[in-house]
C-alpha cells in the first residue's frame, strides 16, 4: 500500500464531500502518478490556501479517464480538467472547519520536518505527492480526532 497527498482547494474538497468521496480526481498532467495508484492505496487531501489536511480516502479500483464535468475548479488554470479519476471510499474525514493545521504539526511528519512551518509551500508544490506510512498514520490519527 502506498500513501499519497492530493493537493486541492477547500472548495473542491467540499464538492467531493457532497459526493461522499466516491472518487478522487486528478488533473490531466497527472496521468503517470494516477496510473501508479492501486486499490488499497490511501489518499490524503491537502487543502491549499488554508494549509490543512481534510481527510483520507482509500482507492477501491483502477483509474479511469472521464471528461464529464463534476464541478471542480483549478486555482491556476480556469479551464483545467480533472479527467483522471480513481474510485474511492472515505477512511476518515474531518468535520467541516475542523481540519488539521499543518503548520502546527510540521515536526511530526517526515515530509514537512525539513521545511518547517515557514516553508511549507515548497513542500506541497504540484498536485500529487507520495508520503511514508509513518506520515499517513500520524495524519489519520489527527484527522480521526477531528471527525
Amino acid at each position: 500500500m502506498q500513501a499519497w497527498i492530493n493537493v486541492g482547494t477547500p472548495e473542491n474538497f467540499e464538492i467531493l464531500r457532497k459526493r461522499k468521496f466516491d472518487l478522487s480526481p486528478f488533473k490531466a498532467s497527472r496521468r503517470r502518478q494516477t496510473a501508479e495508484m492501486q486499490p488499497g492505496d490511501r489518499i490524503v487531501y491537502y487543502l491549499t490556501g488554508v494549509v490543512q489536511f481534510g481527510g483520507v480516502v482509500e482507492v477501491t479500483g483502477p483509474v479511469r479517464e472521464e471528461t464529464k464535468d463534476i464541478g471542480l475548479h483549478s486555482e491556476v488554470k480556469e479551464e483545467e480538467d480533472y479527467p483522471f479519476r480513481l474510485p474511492t471510499k472515505p477512511v476518515v474525514i474531518a468535520k467541516p472547519g475542523n481540519y488539521v493545521e499543518i503548520r502546527e504539526i510540521t515536526d511530526l511528519l517526515e515530509k514537512t520536518r525539513p521545511f518547517g512551518p515557514k516553508k511549507l509551500g515548497m513542500c506541497f508544490r504540484g498536485n500529487v505527492h507520495k508520503i511514508s506510512q509513518h506520515d499517513l498514520d500520524v495524519i489519520e490519527r489527527l484527522v480521526r480526532e477531528r471527525a
